[in-house]
């Protein structure tokens, strides 16, 4: 398995843990907001091999807890399963981010207790996600995902970043969609760098992402506001 970027360690990525995060190369979705479309287009100059990886990790026993693995979207490697095995025979917890797409796998990963924790992205409203994502979505794939982790018995968290053509209505119909679950954050949008299509770049005001935790809050009584200065 090859990876197309490696953070050696951080404090913010894995809660409560001190971690290491790699990203997979390619995605399904084309969010217009996304950071890492060098990683969706697979175009990084960077290649760090699973080796590299393993190796640094055994040498970090006692210093770092765990392993993020984040993208792209990372269920899209069919390699994905053997090299979780690996890190947890080294004895590090791991944490997977996705968008939700691939619920047969990370079932898989769940049943075989080889997760500890995920971090599922929830984009938008059923209604609007195709448009948010570029991409046609089975939605039923999504929320089997949603369903599978807020009934089993690992730490988890749902998350939104709260981009500008995400309303405060599309946060009521995730709010429905999730409700009950253990962790909801709601994500400061920051523009991209470069976008290639003319969307609207104003990010919501202050005052929306109170509004927009009031709503969720109705839902997932631990929700809260991730990265708002």
């Amino acid at each position: 398995m090859k990876f197309s970027g490696f953070i050696k360690n951080s404090f913010v990525d894995y809660p409560n843990y001190i971690s290491a995060v790699v990203f997979t190369f390619g995605c399904n979705f084309n969010c217009w907001y996304c950071h890492n479309r060098r990683i969706i287009e697979d175009k990084s100059s960077e290649v760090i091999s699973e080796e590299a990886v393993l190796n640094f990790l055994a040498k970090r026993k006692g210093f770092i807890d765990g392993l993020v693995i984040s993208g792209g979207e990372p269920t899209l490697n069919a390699e994905l399963e053997s090299f979780i095995r690996k890190v947890k025979e080294l004895g590090f917890k791991v944490k997977l981010d996705t968008n939700g797409t691939n619920p047969d796998v990370v079932e898989k990963l769940l049943k075989d207790n080889l997760l500890d924790f995920v971090a599922m992205d929830v984009k938008t409203s059923k209604e609007n996600y195709n448009k948010l994502v570029g991409r046609e979505v089975d939605f039923e794939k999504i929320v089997k995902t949603i369903d599978l982790l807020k009934n089993s018995n690992i730490d988890y968290e749902f998350r939104t970043t709260f981009a500008p053509d995400v309303s405060l209505l599309d946060i009521e119909e995730i709010g429905k969609l999730i409700c009950g679950a253990k962790a909801y954050a709601i994500q400061k949008y920051n523009p991209p760098e470069f976008l290639d299509k003319p969307y609207i770049t104003i990010p919501h005001k202050r005052e929306d992402f109170f509004r927009a935790l009031e709503i969720a809050k109705k839902y997932v009584k631990n929700s809260f506001l991730r990265s708002l200065d």
